[in-house]
């Protein structure tokens, strides 16, 4: 029993030091009838995991009154341009493709040798060249729909969560060699991902 309880503590330790949302910039919330933490995290652009833990919560049960605390707030504007990039780089792809583009962008905010935020991401250029085509041509100026804004949604809900891709590429077009040598973390249609 004590190896257990020695275990269990370490853990929650461990998880507490790596992954603990920022709550210093936290908005309190009501929760209404039907709420969910998904609802929640959704309507923030958040994580359900950032929601749970920035409320010390490890279940799902939520009671119409109680405030809970939303994390890692998302901009309209930044989930705009994220949904411009995301229909840009995976049109004609699969939804599931299409979260994933969305949550490379996020893993990229996240890793530290990305800057760390959305819009710089987007923006960073490198040796005369944009990180994202649309960005160098100018299709990030287009529009978006509903199904890439409602991607860019779920990939901030499960921020965090997945395999860490930070790349993706389609290998029929892909022009570095050096995009090859990354770990391929998941295919999604014409997309390889990787870390």
């Amino acid at each position: 029993m004590n190896k257990l309880k020695k275990l269990i503590i370490t853990t929650t330790l461990t998880l507490s030091i790596f992954a603990l949302p920022t709550v210093g910039g936290a908005s309190p919330y009501s929760v209404q009838s039907g709420d969910t933490f998904w609802k929640i995290a959704q309507k923030y652009g958040t994580t359900v995991a950032n929601l749970q833990i920035a409320n010390n919560r490890s279940g799902n049960q939520l009671f119409v009154g109680e405030t809970v605390q939303v994390p890692d707030y998302v901009s309209k504007a930044d989930k705009e341009l994220m949904a411009k990039l995301v229909h840009a780089e995976a049109k004609g792809e699969p939804y599931a493709g299409k979260v994933a583009v969305a949550t490379v962008i996020l893993n990229r905010v996240d890793h530290v040798e990305f800057p760390n935020s959305i819009k710089e991401v987007i923006y960073e250029k490198s040796g005369g060249h944009y990180a994202f085509t649309p960005v160098q041509n100018g299709q990030i100026n287009g529009s978006y729909t509903d199904e890439d804004m409602e991607a860019v949604n779920e990939a901030i809900a499960f921020r965090g969560q997945g395999s860490g891709s930070i790349y993706f590429y389609n290998p029929k077009t892909a022009k570095s060699n050096w995009i090859t040598t990354r770990d391929v973390t998941v295919t999604i249609g014409n997309h390889r991902f990787a870390k």
